[in-house]
């Protein structure tokens, strides 16, 4: 007992000093500075081009959800999850070798190249993210806690981050495992935490993107993305990202609303009325979109720019964080 005290105590002390100095350094690596900036970023497009007009920038729950960014994002952890977290990981690694696991994975991946052990990895994460999303809504229980994410009235950017705390625990403990037993380590996902932060916040926010553009985007990083992971010069990265968003914009902008999630698409997975043959939802996908292709649960008959958001129970469902951080915990009356 006493090694795991003393196990939960570094770890806290550790995320609080890694905290500090991402908050005190603003820099690249910062993942404190990237949620800002980002969030300032997609404000600002609100603001400049709202996709429902009559909606105000600071909308309904507008300081509700910038709070569960703050929360979910860091305070959660500073409250003890990731120092949890640690605890369990050393004690599944310990299991795992009193099985005779040891440190074997199931693919070397970390000998592969960057960007195919990145691209296995985004894939294989996004797939886990998708199917725990189905989980949530096809799980009574469980979707009384993903209610929280469902009770957002108005979308915008930082609705993406209103959610449960006990969605970081369940999430964590369906990627954790598998993730790890692939090969990957799990403290080198920062740049793709930040792209899935980016994107969950384009799904949410107010405004309408041309398919193109966001080819066009996408291609580019993806072209910098490949130069770097090959250690080319910066000529060459920033001569790939140019060639990239040529590419991205013509051959994969026609597709992107295939491939991957957008706010089009995401709009009808919050809709207070769900298709007579899903009943438990729809579009579950999280960066990528092809899942809910693939899987035969997409849905999107129009641009859903003014269809009412939420579920039926909305109206008694609490409207405040401390009624929201206990709900799932005890019956529901929805």
């Amino acid at each position: 007992m006493g090694n795991v005290f003393e196990q939960f105590n570094q770890a806290f002390r550790g995320y609080a000093s890694y905290f500090w100095q991402d908050l005190t350094n603003p820099g690249i690596k910062s993942f404190f500075w990237w949620t800002v900036g980002l969030s300032v970023f997609f404000l600002l497009m609100e603001a400049w081009k709202p996709w429902r007009e009559k909606q105000p920038v600071l909308r309904k729950d507008f300081w509700l959800d910038l709070f569960y960014v703050l929360f979910n994002f860091f305070l959660f952890s500073m409250l003890g999850w990731y120092a949890g977290t640690e605890v369990i990981k050393h004690g599944l690694q310990h299991l795992f070798e009193a099985v005779g696991y040891g440190n074997q994975v199931a693919l070397e991946v970390a000998s592969w190249p960057a960007w195919a052990y990145y691209l296995l990895l985004f894939m294989v994460g996004d797939f886990i993210s998708w199917g725990v999303h189905r989980l949530l809504h096809a799980v009574p229980w469980l979707w009384e806690f993903h209610k929280v994410h469902h009770s957002v009235e108005e979308m915008g950017f930082a609705a993406h981050v209103r959610y449960h705390w006990m969605e970081n625990v369940i999430y964590w403990s369906f990627r954790v495992v598998p993730l790890t037993f692939l090969g990957f380590d799990l403290v080198d996902l920062f740049a793709l935490h930040v792209l899935n932060v980016a994107w969950g916040h384009f799904n949410h926010v107010n405004m309408t993107v041309s398919p193109r553009v966001t080819g066009t985007i996408f291609g580019s990083l993806l072209g910098a993305g490949l130069a770097a992971s090959f250690g080319w010069d910066a000529w060459q990265i920033w001569a790939m990202a140019a060639a990239g968003s040529a590419v991205g914009a013509t051959l994969l902008g026609p597709s992107m609303r295939y491939l991957f999630n957008s706010p089009e698409m995401h709009i009808w997975h919050h809709a207070y009325d769900l298709p007579g043959d899903k009943p438990r939802g729809i579009n579950f996908g999280i960066t990528l979109a092809i899942w809910d292709y693939l899987f035969k649960t997409a849905h999107v008959p129009s641009d859903g720019r003014d269809i009412r958001l939420g579920f039926p129970g909305i109206e008694s469902f609490p409207k405040g964080f401390f009624g929201q951080l206990v709900h799932g915990f005890f019956r529901s009356r929805n």
